[in-house]
């Protein structure tokens, strides 16, 4: 079994939800998480507030972030266990954020420590 960090990604995270919209979204993502956990298959996860956030770029230059150039912005990311990447794909299709238009999420193979892909 291989693990695959499933990254989520918002269109314009200039835009603020209301606290009570955070809230159901917090609570699906809860229960979306939940369900992948009962499946025995939730590695780990984090959120990415956007407090205290900075870019680093070429040369040293640092920005506030996560914005910087671009609009789109990295929400958070869980790792979860799968057989195969559809298997994980099928994972990502049920997240929460994938409600807001242009959301996106990626998913990706985590490298073994061991230098096998």
């Amino acid at each position: 079994m291989e693990e695959y960090a499933l990254i989520f990604r918002h269109q314009d995270g200039n835009k603020i939800a209301s606290p009570e919209q955070i809230q159901i979204w917090m609570k699906q993502t809860m229960d979306w998480i939940g369900g992948i956990a009962a499946q025995n298959k939730f590695v780990s996860g984090t959120g990415l507030p956007f407090e205290d956030a900075k870019v680093v770029k070429h040369n040293n230059v640092v920005t506030n972030g996560p914005f910087g150039d671009i609009k789109e912005t990295l929400g958070g990311f869980i790792v979860v266990k799968a057989v195969t990447v559809d298997e994980a794909v099928e994972f990502a299709k049920g997240c929460p954020v994938l409600q807001g238009e242009g959301n996106s999420v990626e998913v990706r193979k985590i490298a073994k420590n061991d230098g096998t892909h």
